[in-house]
């Protein structure tokens, strides 16, 4: 059965290699790309995260609680009462419980789950469909689109990571960010 250790060290090295794909996303997209701090548009609606993704939320909950407890506590209270919400009636209009509606900010930016560090630049899965934001690449053609695109290169080690994480915790399937922060 693999060790705490061995997946936050595996997960460390998954977040640096997510990191450094968006990075130079970041960089080949220049002016197109929208994303700013403040700019909430994949902050809404609800939408699967990983068991690992649910385990560095978590984690990330943790640390904000040592570190400003009443801004933890708003976090909880917003990740209750999505839960508590009928799956069938949550609309793509309700935010993400990590989502600080004053500011336009995550609560839980460095813990956020995958999906959340590839929405918005161009980026792929394997031979997948490039993803981008709407509001990115305004008037761009699909080739300048695709000419910045990045191949997302985790996939192998995520995968094993996952396994190693659901095989040791009984924790199968995905989850969503409210039920993960309970």
């Amino acid at each position: 059965m693999p060790d705490a250790s061995r997946t936050d060290s595996g997960d460390r090295a998954l977040i640096q290699i997510m990191d450094a794909a968006l990075a130079e996303a970041v960089r080949l997209s220049g002016t197109r790309l929208a994303c700013r701090p403040g700019c909430t548009e994949c902050c809404f609606g609800p939408f699967p995260i990983t068991q690992l993704d649910a385990r560095r939320l978590r984690g990330g909950l943790a640390e904000l609680e040592a570190g400003d407890p009443d801004r933890a506590r708003k976090v909880r209270e917003r990740a209750r009462m999505a839960a508590a919400r009928d799956p069938a009636n949550a609309g793509d209009d309700e935010p993400c419980p990590a989502l600080d509606l004053a500011s336009g900010l995550c609560d839980l930016y460095a813990a956020r789950p995958i999906t959340c560090r590839v929405f918005g630049p161009p980026m792929r899965v394997s031979d997948g469909p490039v993803g981008v934001c709407e509001l990115c690449f305004q008037g761009a053609s699909e080739e300048e689109i695709a000419a910045c695109a990045i191949e997302i290169p985790a996939g192998l080690l995520e995968a094993e990571l996952l396994s190693d994480l659901e095989a040791a915790t009984g924790l199968n399937g995905d989850t969503t960010v409210a039920l993960a922060l309970l």
